[in-house]
C-alpha cells in the first residue's frame, strides 16, 4: 500500500500515513473512535521528499498495515521545526478540513493575489499563531517576516491566512460589521486605528490566538513561504464553493 507524507499545519507535524488525503482528513479532524473534533489543515508532500533533519525512512518503515489488514493511519515523524525544513517545491496539494471531516483540496497558484490599498488581518498558522493586523499586503507581510533584515521579528518559514475585514479595512472606526464573526471587535477597531495613526506596519490583536477560524472568513487563501519563496493556495470564490463544493461549504458554515 502507498505511504503518503503529510505536512500538518494545525498542529505543525510531519506524518506518514497509508490513508489517501480525503480519508486522512476525516481521520485527522474527527477520528474514528476518539472523542475529538476540530479543523485540520495539511499539505501532501512529494513522496520522494527526504531531509536529514527527519527520520523519514524509519517513519515509513513503521507505516505497515495492522494484522487485520487495516491501513496504518498515522506515524508521527516530527513535531518540531517541521515547516522550516521542507522545501517549497516539495509542497503539493493543500487540504482544508472542517471540524466534521469534509475535505477541500486547494492547488498552488502561479501568481499571488493583486491587492487594493487598505488594511489587512492575518492569522498566522505555523510556526507561531498570533492574530495580527497590518498595512502590508500578503506578499509584503511574508517578506517582512522572512526576509526583512531590519525587522526584529524573523521566521525561517511561515504559514498564514488572510482574513476578511469588510468595511473595517477602509474605515476601522465606523465601518459596519455586517457578517464579521470576530470576538472583541472594539479591540480590533483600536488595533486597526493604531495602524492609521502610528508609524507601525503591523499590530498584534491576539498573541496566542487559536488557529481555528471560520473558513468563510478567508479573503484570498493560504500562504506558505520560507526565506527563498512564497506559494499561494487560493480559496475558490463563494459562488464556486456553494455550487461545486456544497457539502464542504455547508460543513464549514455549520
Amino acid at each position: 500500500m502507498t505511504v503518503h507524507l503529510y505536512l500538518s499545519l494545525i498542529p505543525e507535524a510531519l506524518i506518514a500515513s497509508m490513508l489517501p488525503p480525503e480519508e486522512f482528513g476525516t481521520y485527522y479532524s474527527v477520528g474514528y473512535r476518539k472523542k475529538v473534533r476540530g479543523q485540520a489543515m495539511f499539505v501532501e508532500l512529494d513522496p520522494d521528499f527526504r531531509h536529514d533533519f527527519f527520520p523519514i525512512e524509519e517513519g515509513i518503515a513503521r507505516c505497515v498495515p495492522h494484522d487485520d489488514g487495516e491501513p496504518k493511519k498515522s506515524v508521527y515523524i516530527a513535531t518540531y521545526r517541521v515547516l522550516e525544513h521542507i522545501p517549497i517545491q516539495d509542497l503539493k496539494t493543500l487540504y482544508l478540513v472542517t471540524q466534521f471531516g469534509e475535505t477541500l483540496s486547494l492547488e498552488r497558484s502561479r501568481t499571488n493575489p493583486v491587492e487594493e490599498s487598505g488594511l489587512y488581518m492575518y492569522q498566522e498558522i505555523a510556526p507561531v499563531n498570533p492574530l495580527v493586523v497590518s498595512t502590508l499586503d500578503p506578499l509584503e507581510f511574508y517578506r517582512f517576516l522572512t526576509q526583512d533584515p531590519t525587522s526584529m521579528i524573523h521566521l525561517p518559514a511561515v504559514c498564514f491566512v488572510d482574513l476578511r475585514l469588510g468595511d473595517l479595512a477602509i474605515d476601522p472606526e465606523f465601518g459596519e460589521l455586517k457578517d464579521l464573526p470576530y470576538d472583541r471587535v472594539h479591540h480590533l477597531r483600536e488595533c486597526l486605528l493604531d495602524l492609521k495613526t502610528k508609524t507601525v506596519h503591523t499590530k498584534m490583536v491576539d498573541r496566542v490566538h487559536k488557529t481555528e477560524y471560520p473558513y468563510r472568513m478567508i479573503n484570498n487563501g493560504i500562504f506558505i513561504g520560507n526565506m527563498e519563496k512564497l506559494v499561494f493556495f487560493p480559496l475558490p470564490s463563494r459562488e464556486e464553493l456553494r455550487n461545486k463544493y456544497y457539502r464542504w461549504w455547508r460543513s464549514a458554515n455549520s
